[in-house]
């Protein structure tokens, strides 16, 4: 059967997408009754280039790198590199020796993500080449295993920017970088097994919540006896809530799975997902035959409402304004190879430092574990295909069809995830080719509407969500009832955190302007700005150093002026944010300094320079009428006729809330190490970030400290990044990587004039491999 017609099974319709069914399915790593899923991270040979013969069993692979996936194909400096660096073709293999009781079962790899071509070999056999890095994608090494021996995975990954992959064929404004970068797994499956879950919750807001659950059931060998599906719905204890089951037919032997959902009649009282109180639950499946037990797996999901109407968007039946960034998925250094923690990480930036309330995956699906972390810390996401502006051929097309079926199999589940993203980032209109991304994307999902970011309001909607990116002020008016501005600000006003107060208060003010245009207008969902981080990018672009300072943070994920604003929006009983849009300084601006901008959620602040009261005032309300925080402006004119250190203080109902203090000495005073984590485990892939800054005696950043801080690492781990590392800003990033045994690692940091400080992360013993 074509993977491009759709399968019906009791009243259930979804697309069979043959190649990408083991990812989507997959489970936690470990063994689960019915089945097992093994990590196949560790102990990859790796050669940059192309070997002859390196596709055999018997291949000596003793001389190339023994490496970890995640895995980049080569690292590279921060910024100023050649893109085409990274752009060859590379060969990983792997040796493995399969658990008997593998043996009459069938066995699959899940690939989540290679950049950007895969052609894959088992034991010498070619299984074939899957085009494309974004997407998951398996491959059935059944036939071809040796069940008592050893067994050889090689993959040949080119990662040059074939005009035959999406989003390739023209100009990109980000870099995809090269790679196994994403993880790797075996699926150890009977012949008959849980090929995908999909939940859905049943009118949530009623006094009568319902559940179900399409469970597609693969069927690799004909059997008569007929099967049995059992659910249990748990909640966030893992208590059992409800159970449901359903008797199919038995199995007929077949390439695609069929579909069978189950139904849990009405539930008791279940607890809503929304952004305060991101409540999960979990549904566990068995398949059965005759009392057997064949597979068992599971899903997480939430229960809660989500929509777009002509008076804004919804969640469970209450109007929420968007606030968010997008993101890009690249860091420095390894571009997209980075593990679990460090994918979570920009999540809980977004989400609990930056106080957005949506992010957008620009312009591709992001890593599973980021997805996750959206729904456990209640982030809403717009989630999209892979591309940027350029439309190809028909098999080109073909596989952009393919990107949605595969985004949306895999994502389905995330309560998070509200709006499906199916055109390409600011193509033009091509009326055939978006009927089938979004007709596809409905067929499969009923319960999400879909959008396609655009650049101009003359093209044609065929989506629910009128999806646009604005970068002009005043913004257009909408012109659909569902609307919702995707990017704004950006390129049009690049900012460093070197740059003098007149710059960063403007790019403060400028997101400022445009939420606040956006809170006037209920039809209006909402905006998300370009973007979160800044990101490198290819020579056509940014700054003449393959980096586009659009962010609100830097590439190191610390924060610009700009950021301030963002979290002056929270609610003052979440935290209570001053955070001026300036570094305090005497004559950072041109003709010395007569205005500050500073974003709070207070009800008032007063300025003191030197102890004095310098100037007090409310938000700047006339300025930002709709914003729940306004920014304060304070017009300084003249009044500044002596220097010395700034206090802030801040007051709500009366009451002195928070206090800031900012130095006027202009020295830079202190230097400190800070890891994001403690602790990391030792499977040669974890990683945490450990952030370098030199400040004044009050803990804030000194901008134009840009010294060489020398590192020095010792214990199970590596370090990832420059040595020594040069200042930006006053800041800058590097990351540790834990090696494969426990330990201690220990992180020495010499400023040429402050001195060393130290910092150790405990390196905790990891489980064996496997396989």
């Amino acid at each position: 059967m074509d993977r491009r017609k759709f399968l019906k099974a009791t009243g259930t319709l979804v697309a069979a997408t043959t190649l990408a069914r083991g990812a989507a399915a997959r489970a936690a790593p470990g063994s689960a009754e019915g089945r097992q899923v093994l990590p196949l991270n560790r102990n990859w040979r790796y050669s940059r280039t192309r070997v002859e013969g390196a596709q055999d069993k018997g291949f000596d692979d003793s001389a190339f790198e023994r490496v970890v996936v995640p895995h980049t194909n080569v690292r590279l400096p921060w910024h100023s590199f050649d893109e085409k660096s990274y752009q060859f073709v590379s060969v990983y293999r792997r040796r493995f020796k399969l658990p008997p009781r593998a043996r009459g079962q069938h066995v699959f790899v899940d690939f989540e993500g290679v950049m950007a071509a895969s052609t894959v070999w088992l034991n010498g056999t070619r299984l074939g080449e899957y085009r494309g890095g974004f997407t998951p994608f398996s491959f059935d090494l059944t036939p071809h295993l040796d069940f008592a021996g050893e067994n050889v995975l090689v993959v040949e990954v080119d990662s040059t920017e074939r005009p035959d992959i999406p989003p390739f064929g023209d100009q990109v404004d980000y870099l995809t970088f090269g790679g196994i970068y994403r993880e790797v797994s075996l699926r150890i499956v009977a012949a008959s097994f849980l090929e995908n879950i999909f939940v859905r919750p049943v009118n949530v807001l009623s006094s009568r919540p319902a559940l179900d659950v399409d469970c597609f059931v693969q069927h690799l060998e004909p059997g008569q006896a007929p099967l049995q599906l059992e659910a249990e719905l748990c909640d966030d204890r893992e208590r059992v809530v409800a159970r449901a089951s359903l008797r199919i037919p038995g199995p007929a032997a077949g390439s695609e799975p069929s579909a069978h959902t189950v139904r849990f009649g009405t539930l008791p009282a279940v607890k809503l997902w929304d952004l305060q109180h991101p409540n999960l639950y979990r549904v566990r499946v068995r398949l059965l035959s005759e009392g057997h037990l064949l597979d068992q797996d599971e899903r997480r999901f939430g229960f809660r409402s989500a929509r777009f109407t002509d008076h804004g968007f919804e969640l469970n039946g209450k109007v929420i304004k968007l606030r968010g960034l997008n993101r890009h998925q690249t860091f420095p250094f390894v571009g997209a190879a980075m593990p679990r923690r460090v994918q979570r990480r920009d999540a809980q930036i977004l989400r609990q430092h930056l106080k957005c309330n949506i992010v957008r995956t620009s312009h591709y699906p992001q890593s599973r574990h980021f997805l996750d972390a959206c729904d456990e810390l209640g982030l809403l996401v717009l989630e999209e295909i892979p591309g940027w502006q350029h439309i190809g051929d028909a098999s080109w097309k073909d596989l952009a069809v393919d990107n949605v079926r595969r985004m949306i199999r895999r994502d389905w589940n995330h309560p998070a995830i509200i709006l499906w993203g199916v055109r390409i980032n600011e193509s033009s209109d091509d009326h055939d080719f978006y009927a089938r991304t979004n007709a596809t994307a409905h067929q499969l999902d009923p319960t999400r509407q879909t959008g396609g970011i655009r650049a101009f309001q003359e093209s044609e909607l065929l989506e629910d969500v009128f999806t646009m990116n604005d970068f002009g002020y005043p913004l257009k008016a909408p012109n659909h009832p569902c609307y919702l501005n995707t990017e704004f600000v950006g390129h049009t006003y690049n900012t460093k955190s070197i740059d003098n107060a007149d710059r960063l208060m403007e790019h403060t003010l400028r997101h400022a302007r445009v939420h606040d245009q956006l809170a006037s207008n209920p039809q209006y969902a909402g905006g998300i700005a370009w973007c979160a981080f800044d990101y490198n990018t290819h020579q056509d672009f940014g700054s003449g150093d393959r980096i586009c300072y659009h962010g609100v943070a830097d590439i190191f994920r610390e924060a610009k002026p700009a950021a301030g604003f963002y979290r002056s929006q929270c609610d003052p009983s979440e935290e209570v944010v001053v955070e001026p849009a300036i570094h305090w300084a005497p004559s950072d601006e041109a003709g010395g300094l007569s205005k500050i901008v500073v974003c709070s959620n207070c009800e008032q602040l007063k300025l003191f320079v030197g102890g004095k009261l310098l100037i007090e005032g409310q938000p700047d309300r006339a300025q930002f009428p709709h914003l729940p925080h306004a920014p304060f402006v304070f017009e300084l004119g003249e009044s500044l006729d002596k220097w010395g250190d700034l206090r802030i203080e801040g007051y709500i109902a009366g009451r002195q809330v928070i206090v800031k203090r900012y130095s006027g000495q202009g020295l830079d005073r202190d230097f400190a190490v800070l890891p994001d984590d403690a602790q990391l485990v030792a499977d040669g892939a974890d990683c945490t970030r450990v952030v370098l800054r030199v400040t004044d005696e009050f803990g804030n950043v000194r901008p134009f400290a840009n010294d060489a801080i020398r590192l020095e690492l010792t214990g199970p781990a590596e370090l990832i990044g420059d040595n020594p590392f040069v200042l930006v800003g006053g800041v800058g990033a590097i990351w540790i990587r834990a090696q494969e045994r426990a330990g201690v690692a220990r992180i020495t940091a010499s400023h040429p004039l402050l001195g060393q400080r130290h910092v150790e992360v405990e390196i905790a013993a990891a489980p064996p491999d496997s396989v």
